[in-house]
């Protein structure tokens, strides 16, 4: 076991200060992710395209954000932290401008492409300051703080992006970002300053000849867009029955790509992208509950709105209000699970815990039905988010607590990215369980509807008399389509209700997985790197 100091910054800005400026850019970023969804439709009816062309600006954005997410490390180390933090914020502030001007689909591509690689270094630039301002024993309270812009900005995003496209126009969705990502530079640029251990690391790293891993980003940008086609166009292109083998090609760049990356990288005296850290066993349990639990919420938090608008006739704004309230749930119970992470408390139970709430909101969900009141749908779903704010915090605890420091911004880009690829897969296999369930149930439902069914007759008979129209066969079309709407929205129900029992059970099996972890709690002035 090693123990190594906590790590000192310069100059003598408060922790709580370095919070409030660093958070900042972390919601936007994050924010961007969601906030977008809602008003695909405007953007692809007012640049002249189809929705289905307007999809490659989420797709976009998701994979440039991927590509830099695990290679900030190295260019945190290359270009000192501070640097690179400032200029990821000045890039992704005026990209978020060209965006909310471009004139053409074409253009708010390339312009989401530029956002998505300036916003890949937000998040974790912004978490290794955190841990690096609190000392070791508040380390707790300053995941908390990262929190409440990671978990927050997803669950007010499609609200936000709802009521922004209908009150002004798509285009303020982007161009939002620009005096807010202005005001963080600003501050950041006054207040911000590289730690010690940084600082040498840096020093010692100009010593040595400069060496790009050209193989590996080459490697890891084919990893990266492949699978973000898939997971974006795979429901679309019917997944692995693609008969223009799109999807299979797909998989196979994204598995041969995946494969030698990681047999390329542990090799590499200087890897872009640094598996290493996944050698610790509480980052590596760490990494598959993040991952699992996102892919969880980004889920719900699909599938919910779509059951609201779909089958409630709600429209975007209220569907939004409906699972907004879940967001202050979220943020007055983090602040308490940073004083617990504080008080010593061993942060596996907690995650334990959060888990073990989220499977309960999920599953709550599962056994909704179509004759629900707004308010029935509100307290399930602040269990979903309430759950996974007890998890946050103490997940990302145990995952740098025995991680050393020289490996901590490898660490911070893995744990980023599979959060932000946990929240894509959790999307497209919402979409994906849903359309399947919907064919299932909706060929059992056909089971029974035929005519020598006494209740269908008896159905038949009563809905033909309310369309009498003086026309006997048309009545009775009319009565079997009412029947035929019957079927589709029963079918469509148990569908989202069949996502939101698997979500349930994946979450309460991550709670078993906690188990694999070592013993997490945040000592006062020490630092624990190896076993």
């Amino acid at each position: 076991m090693t123990v190594l100091a906590a790590p000192r910054s310069h100059g003598a800005t408060t922790p709580w200060v370095v919070a409030a400026i660093v958070v900042v850019p972390t919601f936007m970023e994050v924010l961007d992710t969601t906030i977008a969804v809602v008003a695909l439709r405007y953007i692809a009816g007012g640049l002249s395209a189809t929705v289905d062309d307007g999809e490659w600006v989420l797709t976009s954005y998701l994979a440039a954000n991927a590509i830099i997410l695990p290679i900030t490390g190295w260019l945190s180390a290359q270009l000192g932290r501070r640097n690179y933090f400032l200029l990821s914020i000045g890039v992704f502030t005026v990209a978020s401008g060209l965006c909310g001007i471009a004139t053409s689909l074409n253009q708010l591509i390339f312009f989401r492409v530029i956002q998505g690689l300036a916003g890949g270094g937000l998040q974790p630039c912004s978490q290794g300051v955190l841990l690096d301002a609190f000392p070791r024993e508040k380390q707790g309270m300053a995941m908390t703080l990262f929190g409440l812009a990671a978990l927050t900005a997803p669950v007010v995003g499609p609200t936000l992006g709802g009521w922004i496209t209908d009150e002004y126009s798509w285009r303020w969705v982007f161009l939002i970002n620009v005096p807010v990502g202005f005001l963080a530079l600003t501050a950041c640029y006054l207040k911000l300053h590289d730690p010690d251990y940084l600082t040498t690391a840096r020093l010692q790293l100009r010593k040595q000849p400069f060496s790009f891993d050209l193989i590996g980003l080459s490697m890891l940008v084919i990893v990266v867009v492949s699978w973000e086609v898939m997971l974006s166009k795979g429901q679309e292109w019917d997944w692995l029955g693609d008969p223009f083998w799109r999807m299979q090609t797909l998989v196979i760049l994204f598995g041969v790509g995946l494969a030698g990356l990681i047999f390329w990288e542990l090799r590499h005296r200087n890897p872009v992208v640094n598996f290493r850290p996944l050698r610790e066993r509480n980052f590596a349990t760490c990494c598959i509950i993040i991952f699992f639990a996102f892919a969880v919420l980004y889920g719900a938090s699909t599938s919910l709105p779509g059951l609201l608008q779909s089958l409630f006739g709600y429209n975007a704004l209220r569907a939004g209000l409906v699972m907004s309230p879940a967001g202050l749930f979220s943020l007055l119970s983090m602040p308490v699970i940073g004083l617990l992470l504080g008080r010593g408390t061993d942060a596996r139970w907690l995650l334990a815990t959060g888990l073990l709430v989220m499977a309960a909101g999920n599953y709550w969900m599962s056994q909704m039905n179509l004759d629900i009141s707004p308010g029935q749908v509100v307290w399930p779903r602040v269990l979903v988010v309430l759950g996974l704010s007890m998890c946050f915090a103490p997940a990302n605890v145990a995952a740098y607590l025995y991680t050393p420091l020289e490996l901590r911004g490898a660490a911070v880009g893995l744990l980023s990215l599979l959060r932000n690829e946990g929240g894509s897969v959790g999307t497209s296999m919402a979409q994906t369980l849903h359309e399947r369930r919907d064919q299932f149930h909706t060929l059992r439902l056909g089971d029974y509807l035929d005519p020598f069914n006494p209740a269908v007759g008896s159905f038949i008979d009563q809905t033909q008399k309310q369309f009498d129209t003086g026309d006997p066969v048309a009545s009775q079309q009319l009565a079997w389509q009412a029947l035929e709407n019957l079927r589709q929205q029963q079918a469509s129900a148990l569908a989202y209700f069949d996502c939101f029992w698997i979500f349930a059970v994946v979450t309460l099996v991550l709670a078993f997985v906690v188990l694999l972890m070592k013993r997490s709690v945040a000592e006062k002035g020490t630092h624990v790197g190896g076993e």
